[in-house]
């Protein structure tokens, strides 16, 4: 088995490509176990946020692996492949310590990732898919991101997505204290920015989502108003500003709607923020006049501010990922060798536990018991030092230096020249 990882993020593939491949959170769990249950994987972790899906494997087939996503979504191969990459063993470790670290972000040293991450371990968890080699290259990943996040200035001057958001809405309303503000969803990205579009006092905050009870959590926090999705079509007029971030599989907001709500609004601008994979709002609502709708793609130009002071913490960022990584690979490495150790101390247990059974048998014949001692010593220092007394004198001249060098080492010998 070899540790592998594969996916595709914003750097690779456009939104359109990425919300056909992402997993939502109800169906995680079922997706990992359909993984592993078909045999591509032994175990599996799966990433899948509005950046990115990636696949965190142990595998002997990285191929089926890849295969096993674009089957899993009813893709062909050919639809996913140009835009995948590929990362066996000490690659793959680098790229967990570098996403979780935020250095892979479109917001350079973003911090929701990370969250994101621990989540996705807590599903593999919940599945059943979390074995000991990811779990331990996880435990070591959460901890590099952390001295990342201490030890450097990886989030100094951080411009977020809701900040962004904000920032954007302000450059089509004169002041949001006028404007009504209507978040679709009740997951962490729209709590974030509940509490950026609060800071400003818009006139009206909603809070829409499938169960009214997460929406009534959420609208309470912010002083808001509540309601289920199946108001969205009577309500949307209301507002002026949209930001909708939900698991939906399929568009929570389409151009009927919105060509609707802009009637009733007699074509009042109305400014849409959409932070979900798969795209909550259809692509053509972009294309009616009075709306400005915005993607977390769109959203890129506006999170770089304040990027050149993190920038100069990418380098120190980077010299504490690649000691996390060399200590990694060299645990991996010690790994490979247990099999040989257990190997080695079943031979010897072996022989000592016979030998063992003729001492006592000689004591019970009455033999004295610096005799049996005597005995028993030497029969087991002949038995440990025959196997590489018959390699060197089986050895040829090829071959006899190399090994030399090996048992000098391994019983630390001393001998003049």
């Amino acid at each position: 088995m070899q540790l592998f990882a594969f996916g595709i993020n914003h750097k690779t593939a456009p939104l359109a490509v990425r919300e056909q491949v992402a997993f939502n959170a109800e169906a995680m769990e079922s997706a990992l176990r359909d993984l592993v249950g078909h045999g591509a994987a032994k175990e599996a972790t799966i990433l899948s946020t509005c950046n990115r899906t990636e696949v965190y494997c142990s595998t002997h087939e990285p191929v089926q692996t890849i295969n096993w996503l674009a089957d899993y979504h009813k893709l062909s191969s050919n639809k996913i492949e140009p835009y995948i990459y590929t990362m066996p063993q000490e690659e793959a470790v680098k790229h967990a310590f570098r996403v979780a670290s935020g250095l892979d972000s479109m917001v350079l040293g973003e911090p929701q990732i990370l969250g994101q991450m621990k989540q996705a371990v807590r599903y593999a968890e919940q599945a059943g898919t979390l074995g000991f080699l990811l779990h331990k290259l996880f435990q070591r990943t959460f901890s590099v991101a952390k001295d990342v996040r201490t030890q450097t200035e990886i989030g100094a001057n951080l411009t977020s997505m809701a900040a962004a958001a904000v920032k954007l809405a302000e450059r089509i309303f004169p002041s949001i204290k006028d404007q009504r503000v209507l978040f679709i969803g009740a997951g962490e990205m729209i709590e974030l920015n509940a509490v950026h579009f609060a800071a400003k006092s818009p006139k009206q905050i909603t809070v829409a989502n499938r169960t009214l009870d997460r929406a009534q959590t959420l609208a309470r926090r912010f002083n808001g108003h509540a309601i289920t999705l199946h108001e969205l079509p009577e309500q949307l007029a209301q507002h002026d500003i949209i930001v909708t971030s939900t698991a939906s599989q399929l568009p929570i907001l389409g151009k009927g709607m919105v060509e609707r709500a802009l009637k009733v609004r007699k074509h009042r601008p109305l400014f849409i923020v959409d932070l979900a994979v798969p795209r909550d709002v259809e692509a053509e609502v972009a294309e009616l006049s009075d709306v400005f709708l915005y993607t977390v793609d769109d959203l890129a130009e506006a999170v770089r501010d304040g990027l050149d002071a993190r920038q100069g913490a990418v380098k120190e960022a980077e010299v504490i990922i690649n000691s996390g990584v060399s200590e990694f690979m060299h645990w991996m490495e010690s790994r490979e060798v247990v099999p040989t150790i257990r190997a080695l101390r079943d031979v010897t247990e072996r022989q000592r536990r016979h030998e063992m059974e003729k001492a006592l048998r000689n004591l019970a014949k009455g033999e004295p018991v610096e005799k049996v001692l005597e005995t028993l010593s030497n029969a087991l220092t002949n038995k440990f030092l025959h196997a590489p007394t018959h390699a060197l004198n089986q050895a040829q001249a090829g071959e006899r230096d190399a090994l030399l060098e090996t048992i000098h080492r391994l019983y630390q010998l001393h001998t003049p020249e």
